[in-house]
């Protein structure tokens, strides 16, 4: 059995530092390139299935939650649906539906996070290398799950250059401030801005409270505020693009932004409730995390196809490959 290895060594916090910031460079590194890995693999096909399911909005958001659960990143499905209106291929009023299921696939992070799975890291490690050593088409499969075992892997590394700090006075009254829901979701944008991933600050969010560093009041809140870090990614790919692909981005900052607003006065008591429902402290938060982007989806999701309308900007194309939904 994996044992995880502790750090007893009389680290200074300079050290702790560098640490934390490597183990979490090293999740992003696993968590960007898994993602790379699965759209290498369904690079011809993703595109027509965007255009195709997004006939109908219920099958552009099933297509959204579905991908970004898998790729685990909504970061790069929002880029990719702007660079996909930009090229035609899909309609500005069909993203939206895509966009809003993003939203809700983006949470599988949490929730693998949540369950405690690190131990099987270098078990996919090991079995996602071997694979690579096989014929083309087993290869690409196992760069995925060879990337998949390093993304807890590197959580297993946060988790472990945490543990000695969970009792560090600066570190205590520095997560203190996040217990206010206003701080704690402010301080989830700016994380999720500078490090261009809500799967990164959600699942660590997840691992200070495992390790009773963050109370889960605290991560709540920093998980909705991740919720709005994220479209940054979006905005910044759109700017050299045309005006639907801008306006898109524009869209995906609004839902996230109507959500967080609305949700803000009612950070406590909903922090409250998913405290009282989830089976541990982590999945608490997972479990709010899914809640508020499940909610945040299906306010906007029956008024897509009218937004599409509304706000789409005048002589759009028709898309190669659907109509808007109905």
């Amino acid at each position: 059995m994996y044992a995880r290895a502790t750090m007893t060594l009389p680290y200074s916090q300079f050290q702790y530092a560098v640490l934390i910031l490597s183990a979490l460079l090293l999740f992003l590194y696993g968590l960007e390139h898994f993602s790379k890995e699965l759209q290498t693999i369904g690079s011809d096909r993703l595109p027509r299935w965007l255009g195709l399911a997004t006939h109908n909005r219920l099958g552009g958001f099933a297509l959204g939650a579905s991908v970004t659960a898998v790729v685990q990143s909504s970061s790069a499905v929002s880029a990719l649906v702007v660079a996909l209106v930009n090229a035609g291929t899909l309609s500005f009023a069909g993203s939206l539906a895509v966009l809003l299921g993003a939203k809700v696939g983006t949470t599988s992070t949490a929730w693998l996070v949540s369950y405690e799975l690190t131990h099987i890291g270098p078990y996919l490690i090991v079995l996602g290398g071997l694979l690579t050593m096989l014929p083309f088409s087993i290869r690409v499969v196992g760069r995925a799950i060879f990337y998949f075992g390093f993304i807890f892997f590197a959580l297993d590394l946060v988790s472990s250059s945490l543990e000695p700090l969970r009792h560090a006075p600066w570190m205590l009254d520095l997560l203190a401030q996040a217990q206010a829901p206003l701080l704690g979701v402010l301080l989830g944008v700016v994380m999720t801005v500078v490090l261009q991933s809500s799967s990164v600050v959600s699942g660590l969010a997840i691992v200070l409270v495992q390790q009773g560093v963050l109370e889960p009041m605290g991560a709540v809140a920093v998980v909705v505020g991740a919720s709005l870090g994220t479209t940054a990614t979006g905005l910044i790919a759109s700017i050299p693009m045309d005006r639907f692909a801008r306006r898109t981005a524009q869209m995906n900052l609004m839902f996230n932004a109507v959500g967080v607003g609305l949700m803000l006065p009612f950070i406590t008591p909903f922090g409250e409730w998913a405290v009282r429902t989830g089976g541990s402290p982590g999945q608490a938060v997972a479990i709010a995390n899914l809640a508020f982007n499940l909610g945040v989806a299906l306010l906007f999701l029956p008024f897509s196809g009218w937004m599409g309308r509304r706000f789409s900007p005048p002589g759009e194309p028709t898309p190669s490959a659907l109509n808007a939904p109905v």
